[in-house]
């Protein structure tokens, strides 16, 4: 049942007669479809009531500015209890860390720093695209995730840290889909409605004090030699938390790249001018594809900006469909007041999709990116996929050259003929990055 709460200077409230759970049922079975009906139904700003909290979206730009830089809402304390639920970090600890080890991410993936992964990276990528073969046939996302996955955890973590040969990494990514796929629900509701996400995570989390032991035993004292997880628990108040935080680092780097990259390439593959275009520049760059394994460096992915637009622009499209902060002091935002305790949630996938900024908004056109100082590290306006202000994702740039650098190595060793209509995006996942619906079966063959 939807109904309007009758406070006029308040937004349209979604919920239903069950008292605590609300709208969590109708909202949960599929997030962006009951979004886009809301929109229709009560306009670009609303109220949800589900699991005994009110969140209220935003999905246009009027109040994007005060989403990102008023004083009145706070990132950390919205964040606070999925954390804990996720990953099992107490507040107090979370509040205790969060500031020092933010800033040090930041600073370690800076674009600035980031010629300290792309050689390492380059080569994983190589090593791990060997197994493929010089042909085969496959679902494209499991391609990307059976190659990007372990290349990048030895980049971040360090080789043999975490779980890499064929024979361990079948068992770990059984645990880590069903813990990836259930995140988003159990980072809102109790652990005893979800036993199976329950028992992945108790069973990554055991990994980690392993995986853990291993970095803080070849921790090395020069700055230059660690790894990114070294750095986070040389940074860690509470070394006790290492696994818990081990594993929510684990989960951000590959959570949102692995399916970003495959929508890169879908698009990519899907549109035969775009491709035309992505393969003269690569010969420009390397020459005729087909040669031995060509190393790739920061100043070489530079004369390659098209495919970083191809990156963006699938960011664009696929961007979740919402990022949230906590009121902690009414805020206005047209002509509503929300009330403080309300989860405010801004949406980047319907803010990506106003012509206003974003002409045709549903096509992939890699080419509106020109528009963008990017040289300078500027983004498009109101692209928001990253968030803003001063709680933007600190591995933003990693995420872009790792999916850009993966996106280059497979385009020029692989030529793929597509057994598969292109999926539709999934409407299942409201705060991540929008995963295929179904299978996506492609033929490769080394190019000659």
């Amino acid at each position: 049942v939807l109904f309007q709460l009758r406070n006029p200077s308040s937004p349209p409230c979604i919920r239903s007669w069950i008292p605590w759970f609300g709208a969590a049922f109708q909202f949960g079975k599929a997030p962006l479809e009951f979004i886009e009906q809301a929109r229709s139904k009560h306009g670009p700003v609303f109220t949800i009531f589900a699991l005994g909290k009110r969140f209220t979206f935003v999905t246009e730009e009027e109040g994007t500015e005060a989403f990102f830089n008023s004083k009145d809402l706070n990132f950390e304390q919205a964040v606070q209890q999925a954390v804990e639920n996720a990953v099992s970090v107490p507040a107090e600890a979370f509040y205790q860390n969060h500031g020092t080890l933010y800033s040090m991410m930041k600073g370690k993936m800076s674009p600035s720093n980031l010629h300290v992964f792309t050689g390492t990276l380059c080569k994983e990528l190589h090593e791990h695209m060997a197994p493929l073969g010089t042909e085969g046939t496959g679902d494209l996302n499991d391609l990307v995730r059976h190659v990007m996955y372990p290349a990048v955890v030895n980049t971040l973590f360090g080789k043999g840290i975490c779980p890499t040969s064929q024979s361990e990494i079948k068992e770990f990514e059984e645990y880590f889909q069903m813990y990836d796929e259930d995140f988003e629900y159990a980072s809102q509701m109790p652990e005893c409605f979800l036993r199976n996400w329950s028992k992945s995570k108790k069973w990554l989390l055991k990994l980690f004090e392993k995986v853990v032991l291993d970095a803080e035993r070849t921790n090395p004292s020069e700055t230059a030699s660690k790894t990114l997880l070294q750095h986070l628990l040389d940074n860690l108040q509470g070394k006790h938390l290492g696994p818990n935080y081990g594993l929510l680092m684990l989960w951000a780097s590959q959570a949102n790249a692995l399916p970003i990259a495959f929508w890169t390439l879908t698009f990519i593959l899907s549109y035969p001018s775009i491709y035309e275009k992505v393969m003269e520049d690569l010969a420009s760059v390397f020459g005729k594809a087909g040669k031995d394994e060509i190393e790739v460096s920061e100043e070489t992915l530079k004369k390659l900006p098209f495919i970083k637009w191809c990156t963006l622009e699938a960011i664009r499209l696929r961007s979740p469909g919402a990022i949230t902060k906590k009121v902690i002091n009414p805020i206005k935002i047209q002509n509503f007041t929300i009330p403080a305790g309300d989860m405010l949630m801004l949406s980047p996938y319907w803010l990506h999709r106003n012509p206003k900024y974003f002409p045709d908004p549903e096509v992939f056109k890699p080419d509106r990116w020109k528009e963008a100082n990017l040289e300078k590290n500027a983004f498009l306006d109101s692209f928001v996929a990253f968030g803003g202000g001063k709680h933007q994702c600190p591995g933003r740039w990693f995420a872009i050259m790792e999916i850009q650098l993966f996106v280059v190595l497979f385009l020029y060793k692989y030529e793929f003929v597509l057994l598969d209509a292109v999926p539709k995006e999934s409407p299942l996942h409201l705060v991540g990055t929008q995963q295929p619906m179904a299978p996506f079966r492609v033929q490769y063959k080394c190019q000659e």
